[in-house]
């Protein structure tokens, strides 16, 4: 038995700040952004009712072995797996998957910085009424205009980015915990606000019947997006699994899994806390807040007779217009592009901490500097996406296979969501339940070997999760054609 290590940047004060820590990690632009329009594009209901099933599967057994993990090993990603590597008797060159959830984590936060830009820049121009009785034209025009504008999306990038570096800077307990605790309730109002006016639009009903009612025709096979079922030569529908799959590949990147973030935080995570228990709760918490958007997003759309099947532009074109013809649309689009804000900001502060951890641990940087340091090279990182919208707009730096015609932001979201967090993803599930031993796993999930609960996390995460994440990714980069 390996004596229990301690974190030289400090624990939690408790279960619950961990808890809404890693539920501030996980929940961001993924499930107020990206979860609506893709359940929108591809079958509502059914499409939701597989999502659920595939956190079950797949999410929560590699949420638990990467929180295990991050506890065994007390520090940065790439420091933990070197030392269990070498203490499962294995290599130390498990050091490299550390690494592989450390740059992913930098390069996602390098784009999501502009991102959450967007919606810090929408707070503004839906608080000052800009949308107000805008035809829908002129609500595409004015996005258009301001992401067209790359001194415009340069100053939202470093405004958000010096955000995220100031709640880094201050440490566990004094930035990321006191964060947390002022964003995920805020979060949680701000919704509930946002569901309790779509609650009294005529379409709730409706957007309720989209969300939850499974059709699995509009799963199966193959449609426009949101729309008409596409046809073969003899008219017959096109049976597919790529709706499916989408499914489950955004319940696997929803959690925040593969990218050192819930790793990091579980290395702060005091002994004796139940991983399985507070696995639950952060993967419950997480799909509340994305079923919560729905709830609040689609009736809206509904009533104003708008496409559900927008696709990314649902959030920045369509709500727009929805919130500039509404009573009331002045406050409750300012509020909800506040809670887009405040979801992002609670992932972006995940992103970047384990950067900074092996900074503080392996170069002896005092924290503050290595927030600065990490945060200008991100920032740095974020101008090829800045100008991926406007100056380089028509510049394609990796112009093959998957990256044929893709902007600098779009090879930096395809490498990491459809790349790097899979692999990184199944080597988790793979070092937690084949290097190693059972008893390690075990003691630090505090199960007896032989418990029934114990046997079912360690045999889905050797077998089923790992097969499902293998179909996922071989889909995605094109090696699995459904």
């Amino acid at each position: 038995m390996v004596r229990k290590r301690t974190s030289m940047h400090g624990q939690w004060s408790s279960r619950w700040a961990f808890i809404l820590a890693a539920t501030g990690s996980a929940v961001g632009l993924g499930n107020i952004w990206k979860f609506p329009y893709i359940a929108g594009e591809n079958g509502g209901g059914a499409f939701v009712l597989v999502y659920l099933i595939c956190i079950a599967i797949i999410g929560i057994p590699i949420m638990m072995a990467e929180i295990m993990i991050g506890r065994r090993g007390r520090q940065s990603p790439v420091n933990t797996m070197y030392n269990l590597g070498i203490e499962s008797g294995s290599t130390s060159h498990w050091k490299w998957l550390g690494w592989l959830g450390v740059v992913a984590g930098f390069l996602i936060l390098s784009y999501y910085s502009v991102i959450a830009g967007w919606a810090l820049n929408y707070v503004l121009e839906t608080a000052s009424g800009t949308f107000t009785a805008m035809n829908a034209e002129a609500v595409s025009s004015t996005f258009g205009s301001f992401v067209g504008n790359p001194m415009a999306l340069l100053f939202w990038h470093t405004l958000f980015m010096m955000l995220t570096m100031f709640v880094v800077a201050r440490g566990v307990s004094g930035g990321l915990e006191k964060a947390v605790r002022f964003l995920m309730p805020g979060l949680f109002i701000i919704l509930l606000i946002m569901v309790g006016y779509a609650l009294n639009t005529d379409e709730f009903s409706r957007g309720l019947s989209f969300l939850f009612e499974p059709n699995f025709d509009n799963l199966l096979y193959k449609h426009q997006p949101g729309g008409e079922f596409i046809l073969n030569t003899s008219g017959e529908k096109i049976f597919t699994l790529e709706y499916v799959l989408i499914a489950m590949g955004h319940a696997f990147f929803t959690l925040s899994l593969g990218m050192g973030a819930i790793m990091i935080y579980g290395s702060y995570l005091p002994n004796r806390v139940s991983i399985a228990k507070t696995s639950f709760i952060i993967a419950g918490a997480d799909t509340l807040v994305a079923l919560l958007a729905g709830m609040a997003i689609f009736p809206i759309v509904f009533a104003n007779n708008l496409d559900p099947g927008k696709g990314p532009g649902l959030i920045f074109e369509t709500l727009p217009l929805a919130f500039g013809h509404m009573p009331g649309g002045v406050f409750f689009g300012t509020l909800f592009f506040v809670l887009l804000v405040f979801a992002a900001w609670s992932s972006s502060i995940s992103l970047i901490e384990p950067a900074v951890a092996w900074l503080v641990e392996n170069k002896g940087v005092q924290r503050v500097r290595a927030s600065v340091i990490m945060g200008f090279a991100c920032w740095l990182v974020g101008l090829l996406t800045v100008f991926s919208f406007n100056i380089w707009e028509k510049v394609y730096p990796l112009n093959f296979w998957k990256f044929k015609n893709k902007t600098f932001f779009d090879v930096l979201d395809y490498l990491t969501a459809n790349i790097m967090l899979p692999l990184g993803g199944l080597a988790i599930a793979v070092f937690s339940v084949w290097i190693m031993s059972r008893g390690s796993s075990a003691d630090e999930l505090e199960m007896p070997e032989n418990a029934s609960a114990y046997n079912l996390w360690y045999y889905m995460t050797r077998y089923a999760t790992p097969i499902a994440v293998l179909v996922v990714f071989g889909n995605l980069v094109g090696l699995i054609d459904f």
